[in-house]
């Protein structure tokens, strides 16, 4: 954009903030007699609750009050969306517990110290019923039941349409049973809530802060639970430690939290601990995929067969729907697929529930694709990124519907993956691969590719913003979502600031309070900039439309010829001296406008991610040397926001590939319930990321723009494992499940070695056979997080 601030690599003006220590995060509010809570949690994974003993917790020092499930009368809430009205969670668990975390007493004390040393003096008598813990094993027919009531382990589903064999006219058929595995969320500041009862002195009786994405959802969820008037709540999210969707929407911890302070009519508090918050925040990931993929010999493909295992964990959470919703809408991917038959089964298990990680659903429909389109190549001796090209869909052929009826806006994938195999030098590198072969090193090359395309800003939606210019000539923006680290006072100020043309500085950032913002959508599915920024946009040209009667009735001059003046204020096109200040023309009319903006459909960025790896054929040892990505999110307003977007969704995306895994064992008992043993990277195994950009502009907004916040993730896992596995392929190994662990690699070298190679199949859960959804609400295309 010449001439203008947008499009150039702009600081971010929150840094200063969080960098010298002036950020404030829920646990830094100081509130005058606050309370602490801490709450008990069961150490069985199923378990009937047989007594619950607090007499000994409530006689101890400090301790204001100890609360079970029966003291509280809470009914059972919705965190984000209803999974199955059937598998609902109490706040505190009633009559069983369901997993290891789960909930069942809370302990409101003085200090967090007098809370924590009542807890361990709470006596839970349980009894121990069987747990599972793996989905599929959840789906069979003799599995224990979560809720008798249900009948089965089976939450929700969704069935194929019929279409008959779709895969009938391939001259090769690949298959593969890929497991995308369970992660924790990890978000920098765990959950953490404030609440405050008592007139507020602005009209408010009940004020609530907590780390949320999403503070105007939280009031519309939280208000039905107590009877509120929605008018009397005010909900603040401070500043937010990093979400990664583990923050979307209500915690059966909040409304303990709630009911607490209004029992007790003081302030409390409770902010997780990290051994909290890996049994408690809601995990991402967990699905396991059968996947087929018929192709012709020249590697066009012909049609792709999908049964999907969506683990929900305990209560149906949300997470496990992600399955029916965006891993559906996307799993056509990039590619023409003329046929695709597809199925999805939501099991419950005794495990924390599941909820949403960066990508939410996406990752995982681009991890199955990009991982079977490896598998098809090595089959039918194509190089991998030819057989890409060969099954791009065309830019001329946009908008595009997809055959899973999803509507894409803009791309050019070719483009994008021309670029990322650029970068890296793809030629010289497979020469390099060659030349460690036939030297006979035991330290081989690994080469992955991947192409993607992702969902943002899912079912288009609507977003407020508002733009007032101020008193003293400088301006305010009010905005509905909420920043937690995504650079949104620094994006939006520069579009009010350069249609303005004030300093960067004279633009203030509201957001994340419902008192000060009237509505909003808050923060998830990389929806900020294209809504907010659109709405931002919109109420700034408000602005400038106002402000240009003002001036041309001022300067008794014709509206069409008054002009935003190169220094601020307006004047009169070519004549600089009759320039009239933003304070001059705030002083005779208010200028304030406000937008609703609503979109018209999703945006669809895209890339294509470029991995090499080094992998140690005696260890397994996989190291990761470097990461080319390639994203395109629409036109880029600020270069440098984007970047940071983009490596850290890498690094996530690695941390996937190579390492991190939540474990339990056979009886729902976690295995990596804290960062000694949940395999979290530093920035020490990570290699530098060459980061770039094409810009495929959408036109569904003014901007042009799309999401960025997760498209590193969903490029980066997929090219990582296809790395691996290119590292081995000389092995004949097809296949290796995420994350790929030095063991995992080692064993899979061993058996290589020995000639016991293994194909990457075996059959579907025997509920594929009929699959037939109980009663449930399959709504997760609308989910945004």
């Amino acid at each position: 954009m010449p001439g203008s601030i947008l499009g150039t690599a702009v600081r971010r003006v929150e840094d200063p903030d969080l960098l010298l220590g002036r950020a404030q995060f829920v646990d830094d509010l100081l509130l005058d007699g606050v309370l602490h809570l801490h709450f008990v949690r069961s150490t069985y994974a199923h378990a009937r609750l047989v007594s619950i003993d607090v007499d000994d917790a409530r006689a101890m020092p400090g301790v204001v009050a100890v609360y079970t499930a029966a003291d509280l009368g809470l009914p059972p809430y919705e965190g984000l969306m209803e999974v199955n009205a059937q598998c609902v969670r109490p706040p505190l668990a009633e009559t069983k517990v369901r997993f290891v975390g789960d909930a069942v007493a809370v302990v409101v004390a003085e200090t967090s110290a007098a809370a924590a040393d009542a807890a361990e003096a709470v006596v839970v008598e349980y009894d121990a019923l069987p747990a599972v813990a793996d989905p599929e094993a959840a789906l069979a027919p003799d599995a224990p039941l979560q809720f008798e009531e249900l009948g089965s382990n089976l939450a929700a589903a969704v069935g194929p349409r019929d279409q008959g064999d779709v895969l009938e006219d391939a001259d090769l058929i690949v298959r593969a049973r890929i497991e995308n595995q369970r992660i924790a969320v990890m978000p920098m500041e765990g959950s953490a809530i404030a609440v405050v009862p008592g007139d507020d002195g602005q009209g408010h009786d009940l004020t609530v802060y907590v780390s949320t994405q999403m503070p105007h959802g939280f009031a519309t969820r939280i208000a039905p639970v107590f009877d509120l008037d929605p008018a009397k709540l005010r909900v603040v999210a401070p500043h937010v430690g990093g979400a990664f969707g583990g923050k979307p929407g209500l915690a059966a911890e909040h409304c303990v939290a709630v009911a607490a302070a209004r029992r007790l009519q003081r302030p409390v508090k409770w902010v997780e601990t990290r051994s909290e918050n890996l049994i408690a925040m809601p995990h991402g990931r967990g699905q396991v995929q059968y996947v087929q993929l018929g192709c012709k010999r020249d590697g066009t493909i012909v049609g792709m067969k999908c049964q999907i295992v969506s683990d929900a964990g305990a209560y149906a959470g949300f997470g496990g729907a992600l399955g029916m919703g965006p891993t559906r809408m996307m799993a056509q991917g990039v590619y023409r697929i003329p046929r695709i038959s597809y199925e999805c089964a939501v099991a419950l298990t005794n495990t924390t529930p599941m909820g949403a990680f960066r990508g939410a659903g996406r990752p995982e429909a681009a991890a199955m694709l990009e991982r079977i389109i490896d598998i098809a190549a090595a089959e039918l001796g194509i190089d991998p990124a030819e057989i890409r090209r060969r099954n791009f869909l065309r830019p001329d052929e946009f908008p595009y519907t997809t055959v899973m009826r999803t509507e894409y806006d803009s791309g050019d994938y070719d483009t994008a993956l021309t670029e990322a195999l650029r970068v890296a030098g793809y030629d010289e590198l497979r020469r390099e691969q060659a030349e460690r072969l036939a030297r006979g090193d035991r330290l081989v090359l690994g080469i992955g590719v991947s192409a993607y395309v992702e969902i943002t800003a899912g079912g288009g939606g609507a977003e407020f913003g508002s733009v007032t210019v101020d008193a003293d000539g400088t301006a305010t923006i009010r905005v509905g979502t909420s920043a937690h680290g995504q650079g949104h006072a620094t994006s939006f100020a520069m579009i009010v600031a350069d249609a303005l043309q004030i300093p960067l500085e004279n633009v203030r950032f509201v957001d994340s309070d419902t008192a000060e913002v009237p509505t909003g959508g808050g923060t998830g599915g990389s929806r900020s900039l294209q809504l907010g920024g659109s709405a931002v946009l919109n109420a700034t040209e408000g602005v400038v439309a106002q402000a240009r009667e003002v001036a041309a009735a001022m300067l008794e001059a014709n509206p069409d010829d008054i002009i935003v003046m190169e220094n601020g204020g307006m004047g009169v096109a070519g004549v600089p001296a009759s320039a009239l200040s933003w304070a001059q023309l705030a002083e005779q009319e208010p200028l304030h406008a406000v937008s609703d903006f609503r979109q018209a459909g999703a945006t669809f960025p895209f890339g294509a991610h470029v991995a090499v790896v080094e992998v140690d054929l005696d260890t397994g040892r996989v190291t990761p040397i470097r990461h080319v990505a390639v994203d395109d999110c629409g036109r880029i307003l600020n270069p440098l926001i984007v970047a940071g977007q983009q490596h850290g969704g890498i690094a996530q995306g690695v941390a996937q590939a190579l390492w991190e895994q939540y474990v339990y064992d056979a009886d729902g008992n976690p295995l990596t319930s804290t960062l000694a043993d949940y395999a979290m990277p530093s920035a020490a195994e990570l290699p530098s990321f060459e980061a770039s950009n094409t810009e495929t502009p959408s036109p569904r907004n003014a901007l042009g723009a799309k999401g960025i916040g997760e498209s590193g993730t969903i490029g980066s896992t997929p090219a990582v494992q296809n790395a691996v596995v290119d590292a081995l392929s000389h092995l004949g190994i097809r296949h290796i499940d995420i994350p790929c662990t030095a063991e995992r690699v080692w064993a899979a070298v061993r058996d290589a070695e020995a000639g016991r190679l293994t194909a990457p199949w075996q059959d579907p859960p025997a509920v594929f056979d009929d699959l037939k959804a109980p009663k449930s609400r399959a709504d997760a295309e609308a989910v945004d997080i």
